[in-house]
């Protein structure tokens, strides 16, 4: 990485949102592009990054891929459908399978560690220009809950509540899943459907994750799992959440 540049005309204070847990790469980012009239935010995982996003305006999202949690691709995915501003995926990654998966997932650019603060800079300012010439909404505006069978999810904490008012414990992968399925409701999602939204990858012909996933979940949410009523196989296609969803 190379020692700054003095600062340039840019665009009107864009800010930016860091999501990169090595403290040195984050506080550099925060110096260089401070310097050049960006305001800058540091956060070291997704969980941050989703609060960030839902309680400030940001314009770009710089974004790691190897992050304590949530993986970077996990969030790429999840920026894509959620939030329209721009990605640019920065990490140490350098292979070319990597880069294709980050571009398909809905990043804008993808850069590799080390990098040219000159190089990243000239990138940032032309993903804003196309995201502003595009007329890029910045944020789709999820709901606030979600409402099914007596059950609340609430995206923002990403917390479900039983109909009994008892916390039902998630973990990343089942909460996307979950997520995925109330955002397509009596419609059918094939293996390779839920596997892409959810994991950036196609499923293998003897890939049973989403098939173990759709098991714990089930487990979590139905009244009796071994007959499940929310979550229907579609023999031979998918799955498909079968109960009303209301956004709130």
């Amino acid at each position: 990485m190379t020692n700054p540049t003095p600062p340039v005309p840019v665009q009107a204070a864009a800010h930016l949102l860091v999501v990169d847990d090595d403290e040195e790469v984050g506080a550099l980012l925060q110096r260089y592009f401070g310097a050049q009239g960006f305001r800058v935010t540091v956060v070291g995982d997704g969980a941050s990054m989703h609060e960030r996003l839902a309680s400030e305006s940001v314009q770009l999202v710089l974004l790691d891929l190897g992050l304590p949690g949530e993986d970077g691709f996990e969030l790429t995915r999840h920026l894509h459908e959620h939030w329209r501003g721009p990605v640019i995926i920065i990490t140490g990654r350098g292979e070319s399978v990597d880069r294709v998966v980050g571009l398909e997932l809905g990043a804008d650019d993808y850069v590799t560690k080390p990098f040219d603060l000159r190089e990243l800079l000239a990138r940032v300012r032309s993903v804003l220009r196309r995201a502003a010439d595009q007329g890029r909404p910045e944020v789709i505006s999820p709901p606030r809950h979600y409402h099914f069978a007596g059950y609340r999810l609430d995206p923002k904490s990403r917390h479900l509540t039983s109909p009994e008012g008892e916390t039902v414990a998630l973990t990343s992968g089942e909460y996307e899943l979950l997520s995925v399925l109330l955002e397509h409701p009596h419609r059918v999602l094939s293996r390779d459907d839920l596997m892409t939204r959810i994991h950036g990858r196609d499923a293998g012909p003897y890939d049973r994750a989403i098939d173990v996933q759709i098991g714990r979940l089930r487990r979590k949410i139905e009244p009796n799992p071994t007959h499940p009523i929310l979550i229907k196989a579609v023999r031979g296609v998918g799955y498909l959440f079968a109960e009303p969803v209301q956004r709130e």
